[in-house]
């Protein structure tokens, strides 16, 4: 019996195969983008880049897949790696031990992916990778702010520019903004109001300068999401939350239109009355 087998009961040989000429890219192997990578191992999906730079710290064991009191000091990439070949040793596995810089990100985009999942944590670096795989055309699922919250009912997918309630959500919406970004990218979210308190500033080392608590099953969750709907991408399967949001940015944006022209027609006929 295949180890898929469970897995075509679900989604049939066919989907079996989509899944299996499917290239898919992690970056950032934490506390969402280590369980994301995993389940997407596990789906059957046949080809993976798997990219994080960082080694396993003792406070990463509260949340992160590969962080054991055994692993401590080393490489993320190479334990998920390893993680990933003893689920699937046909996976065919390609990986980069890199931070994100802009010229990384331009080399690593410089190949075709079927997906893109961004699981980084720190502004610059999720910046750099969004506008990068935005530009190339890529399909892309970015995980926003898991830290701060506590329940995993209140996570949900839309388009990043109608995210709500999250405050790296608002960041990078704002950024990206600038670089000409208006639309198109799917988000991972929580609408569950960040615990200030949780709140701790950092060295600002690999970009990151300031990072909330975090309990161990939310990113998780956040990265369970994150890899349901590049599944379902691939399978073609709707994704309800992000087309409602998208409906929901028609609607605002025609009611935008409608008060525009609403606006016009008084400023004229305002005019014509004083003729």
């Amino acid at each position: 019996m295949s180890w898929l087998s469970r897995t075509e009961l679900l989604i049939g040989p066919e989907g079996l195969d989509l899944l299996a000429k499917a290239h898919v890219l992690v970056i950032g192997l934490g506390g969402v983008g280590s369980f994301a990578a995993e389940f997407i191992a596990r789906s059957g999906v046949g080809e993976m880049t798997i990219v994080d730079g960082d080694v396993v710290d003792p406070s990463n064991r509260n949340r992160q897949l590969p962080a054991l009191a055994t692993t401590h000091g080393l490489s993320k990439a190479d334990l998920m790696a390893e993680r990933l070949l003893s689920i699937n040793p046909e996976l065919k596995l390609h990986v980069r031990k890199d931070f994100l810089s802009p010229e990384a990100a331009r080399d690593i985009l410089n190949q075709p992916f079927d997906y893109v999942m961004d699981c980084i944590d720190s502004i610059t670096p999720k910046l750099t990778l969004l506008e990068t795989a935005y530009q190339k055309g890529y399909r892309i699922i970015s995980s926003m702010g898991a830290g701060g919250k506590f329940d995993p009912t209140q996570v949900q997918v839309a388009d990043l520019f109608q995210t709500k309630s999250c405050t790296l959500a608002y960041y990078v919406r704002k950024r990206l903004r600038r670089l000409g970004v208006q639309s198109g990218i799917k988000a991972v979210y929580s609408t569950e109001l960040v615990r200030a308190e949780s709140l701790m500033h950092t060295d600002g080392s690999n970009f990151k300068r300031s990072a909330y608590g975090t309990i161990s099953y939310l990113p998780a969750t956040f990265g369970a999401v994150c890899a349901s709907v590049v599944i379902r991408d691939l399978l073609g399967e709707p994704i309800a939350d992000y087309e409602a949001s998208q409906l929901e940015a028609r609607k605002k944006e025609q009611r935008k239109r409608e008060e525009f022209f609403r606006l016009q027609a008084k400023r004229k006929a305002k005019q014509a009355l004083k003729k």
